[in-house]
């Protein structure tokens, strides 16, 4: 799917369309009586635009019926349907009153659309208790509205959102393949001969490694994977002073025109933002003279969820929900680190979330990175659950968010991620071909140090549990015993957290 650059609201991210023209009504399959009036792209984004500038958040349950049925259309016929009560996002064992709501579901889809079960489902969890289901009708939507049951109506399958030009298409989406230059200021150099980059003296991590190097912990990363063209989170994933661990590769992001394909798209890093993330918190201390990750030790279970860092169409989304379903299921994962977001909560991976954190998973979340809207936009999805840890990043001249980050209540902590007088250098990682390095910023690189620092903190303390090991970096907070009103407990001194 053409991306094309939109609010670029989520670490580096932005909004990203499809091929079709967002300003032109996009039609359904099905013929459309003249009493279902479809509204614009732009109709339904200044409903959207209004409700995040309100509440912060886009409630569909509550839409006119009108916008998020044209929302649904747009987005390619697919509704997202939580059922169940308030907060019953996920089942071990699906009880009779959760099997007649979903029943329930399937019943108003038939009634309305006069099109049967095997044709209307798109997809049905066996976990979270949700179904996506194909809608072409209004009084659908009315109907579902109006019904018991029901937890949220979303639909799934709609990404455009104030689109702007594409002329800095790939920046926005947090993608780049190329390798650059690293200013000699910007690392020092370590034995046996790897580059140390220049924020992990500030956050003390070198002093950590005297303590823990994170053996032990595994880290689940969800991004757009890992590059098989970078050896060092590959075959020399153990080398040097980085031994005895393993680096894992799967894919759930669905690459195909079909909603409701299951065409696998594989473990592979297309667009290079996953391979950043994945070595900031992972890549290995050896003397081929590149950057040391903070947990140069840890294990990595990389998932490549989503094509870009936008959760924007529907593969994505079901992308990152199963491989939130996926790290939740694994007992050895301790760390969930996402990188990845959306300006409002999407219903799946809300409930995947909260998923992965019955089963004790510490989900560390990137606050947000925009080039347009931190003046007013807070902290993005899924960064803004309180299920997860919101992380942002700030300038290395005091508390000064970087140029693109965005800050807020919902922070937790904050990592120095960038000059203040260069906002291109960043945070040095190994590039996306063996041998190179570049740059990565935005609080993405923030989320994905923070990961690493948590690795550190659960090495050294194998037992804890997830409050335990959050209650020792809130402790290694620079703000801590209290909580700044846009930062959180601020800077992590992660020798005083495995301390």
């Amino acid at each position: 799917m053409k991306k094309i650059t939109l609010l670029a609201l989520g670490l580096i991210l932005a909004f990203s369309c499809s091929k079709e023209n967002p300003n032109e009504i996009v039609e359904p399959n099905s013929e459309v009586s003249e009493s279902q009036k479809l509204l614009s792209v732009p109709e339904v984004n200044s409903y959207i635009e209004g409700e995040l500038k309100q509440n912060g958040d886009v409630n569909w349950m509550k839409a006119p019926s009108a916008v998020l049925w044209s929302a649904v259309v747009h987005g390619g016929e697919v509704l997202s349907v939580g059922f169940g009560e308030k907060d019953e996002s996920f089942s071990i064992q699906r009880s009779p009153r959760l099997n007649e709501a979903r029943e329930n579901v399937y019943n108003i889809i038939q009634s309305k659309e006069g099109a049967s079960k095997s044709s209307s489902v798109i997809s049905a969890d066996e976990i979270l208790n949700v179904t996506d289901v194909k809608v072409t009708s209004l009084e659908t939507i009315k109907a579902l509205q109006k019904a018991d049951q029901i937890r949220y109506l979303d639909p799934i399958g709609y990404g455009f959102y104030l689109q702007e030009d594409n002329s800095n298409q790939q920046k926005s989406a947090g993608c780049s393949k190329s390798g650059q230059s690293i200013n000699s200021g910007d690392y020092r150099v370590i034995s046996p001969n790897a580059r140390l980059p220049w924020n992990f003296d500030i956050h003390k991590v070198p002093q950590a490694w005297n303590y823990s190097t994170g053996a032990g912990i595994t880290v689940g990363l969800i991004d757009t994977g890992i590059s098989a063209s970078q050896n060092l989170l590959g075959g020399g994933f153990n080398d040097g002073a980085s031994n005895g661990r393993f680096v894992q590769r799967y894919g759930t992001f669905i690459d195909s025109p079909w909603w409701w394909s299951n065409n696998l798209d594989g473990p592979n890093d297309k667009c290079g933002h996953g391979t950043s993330m994945a070595s900031a918190i992972a890549s290995p201390r050896n003397n081929d003279f590149m950057p040391v990750g903070v947990a140069y030790n840890c294990n990595l279970v990389a998932y490549r969820g989503t094509e870009d860092v936008v959760l924007n169409d529907y593969h994505e989304r079901k992308g990152v929900s199963n491989a939130l379903k996926a790290l939740g299921n694994r007992g050895d994962v301790k760390i969930i680190s996402m990188s990845v977001g959306y300006p409002w909560s999407i219903g799946n991976v809300k409930d995947a979330v909260r998923y992965a954190y019955g089963k004790g998973k510490m989900i560390v979340a990137a606050g947000g990175t925009s080039t347009t809207f931190t003046n007013w936009y807070g902290v993005i999805f899924p960064a803004s659950m309180s299920e997860t840890v919101a992380v942002t990043g700030i300038k290395d001249n005091g508390y000064n968010r970087c140029n693109i980050c965005h800050d807020g209540s919902k922070i937790d902590f904050t990592i120095v991620m960038e000059r203040a007088g260069d906002a291109s250098r960043n945070v040095p990682v190994i590039g996306f071909n063996t041998g190179t390095q570049t740059y990565v910023g935005g609080s993405s690189v923030a989320t994905a140090t923070t990961a690493g620092i948590a690795a550190l903190v659960w090495a050294r303390n194998p037992n804890m549990t997830r409050a335990q090991v959050l209650d020792k970096l809130k402790r290694a907070g620079e703000f801590y015993p209290n909580r700044n009103s846009k930062f959180g407990y601020g800077n992590i001194d992660a020798l005083k957290a495995v301390q």
